[in-house]
């Protein structure tokens, strides 16, 4: 299967890239951003110097250092408004990341539910998004061997993944 849920911490996942759910900076901050910042280690902070920060919807690699995913790809995801361009700006980022797995040449990436931590997008609707995007750019790209993990931290955002997972 393509497209797997996993319960736990992103962090722990041994992929070819894990997501960060990053602020423009790209310098770490609270959250996922903040676990992933500290289980890679310092050496991602100066990786992450270096890039120039990030827009919304973009997505930047960066090598994984002590994590046991090869890749960190960061993406922001955008801060939720309720207005209809909250999920054209979050669909961008799956797709993105996406793309910059591929380009790279990666084939089992790990997603965090962007967007819903500081940046409030609620959990249920974003992840409604997420999955979409996930399926479309599958179905887009049949040909190109990726498997992607869509990981639930808590009990009941496993329990809605199973269910938008069928």
């Amino acid at each position: 299967m393509k497209l797997e849920i996993w319960q736990g911490d992103i962090t722990k996942l041994q992929v070819d890239a894990i997501v960060n759910a990053a602020n423009k900076s790209l310098l770490g901050g609270a959250g996922v951003d903040g676990a992933i910042h500290r289980a890679a280690g310092p050496e991602l902070l100066a990786e992450c110097r270096g890039l120039g920060g990030c827009e919304t919807g973009e997505a930047k690699i960066t090598k994984g250092y002590r994590l046991p995913a090869k890749y960190v790809i960061h993406t922001v995801g955008p801060i939720y408004t309720g207005s209809h361009s909250d999920p054209l700006l979050l669909g961008t980022c799956y797709r993105n990341s996406l793309r910059v797995a591929a380009e790279h040449g990666l084939h089992s990436v790990a997603f965090p539910a962007i967007s819903t931590g500081a940046y409030g997008y609620p959990f249920e609707d974003a992840s409604k998004v997420a999955f979409a995007e996930v399926r479309k750019w599958l179905r887009e790209h049949a040909d190109y061997d990726m498997r992607v993990i869509m990981v639930a931290y808590s009990d009941s955002d496993y329990a809605f993944y199973q269910k938008l997972l069928g």
